[in-house]
């Protein structure tokens, strides 16, 4: 895609990826919806109210006070993910602001944003990130921590179990994304239909813009597309 091609017709564009990729899937239902969120990290608002104005509800953020800010000035109702890591100084603000939190990696930050959602009056929704490739330099729990990680959300009753992120590693060939994503897939399925607890997780948070076609033919409902919509991110100048 050109940096000069307009918002609108760079989501129709992914919107068209995303169900040409559905078309291919095997093994997952072709008919399992799939949401897009428009990754606006480094974006002005602007970029932000085109993408909105012609048609995205979904919005995410890597940094809390960025969407913050960002959300004064948006002139709709959208749903707000938070995609980025979350410590727990920003806990506070993140469930104030976020529908979804997708990056929940640890046992600490599930009890922080269950006491700040109880001191809300909210639920909030939550994805638990898991590191299924365990990279060091990635967060995420690991396959063998996430018992433990469902039995302690379970009793918290101010947050809600919505799914599962994963972020895949940063392959020369893209294509060694897809044994990571089916398996995330598997696991998903696998807790879905296994844990009467989480029998109604809904997401599958996976695939950003250089491998969300990958993620969707493997079971992605969720995928995170920034540059594919907004192009190269604008650094602030400090």
């Amino acid at each position: 895609m050109s940096d000069d091609m307009r918002i609108e017709t760079r989501i129709q564009e992914v919107q068209r990826a995303i169900a040409a990729a559905r078309a291919r899937r095997s093994h997952v239902p072709k008919d399992a919806p799939v949401e897009l969120i428009a990754v606006t990290k480094n974006h002005p608002v602007e970029a932000m109210q085109e993408a909105v104005d012609a048609g995205i509800t979904n919005i995410g953020e890597n940094r809390v006070q960025e969407a913050l800010d960002k959300a004064k000035t948006l002139e709709r109702e959208v749903k707000w993910h938070l995609i980025g890591h979350l410590q727990t100084n920003k806990v506070k603000h993140a469930v104030r602001q976020f529908d979804l939190i997708h990056s929940v990696d640890s046992v600490r930050l599930a009890q922080e944003i269950n006491k700040a959602a109880e001191k809300f009056g909210k639920v909030q929704d939550i994805l638990v990130q898991i590191n299924l490739a365990r990279e060091e330099t990635k967060s995420g729990i690991y396959r063998e921590e996430l018992d433990e990680m469902l039995a302690v959300i379970d009793a918290l009753h101010a947050i809600r179990l919505q799914g599962f992120m994963c972020i895949a590693p940063n392959y020369d060939d893209v294509q060694e994304c897809r044994p990571l994503f089916r398996a995330m897939y598997e696991l998903f399925q696998q807790v879905k239909e296994c844990e009467p607890r989480t029998a109604d997780i809904r997401y599958l948070s996976m695939g950003m813009t250089h491998d969300y076609e990958i993620a969707v033919e493997e079971g992605a409902n969720l995928v995170r597309v920034g540059t594919a919509i907004f192009g190269a991110r604008q650094y602030r100048k400090h």
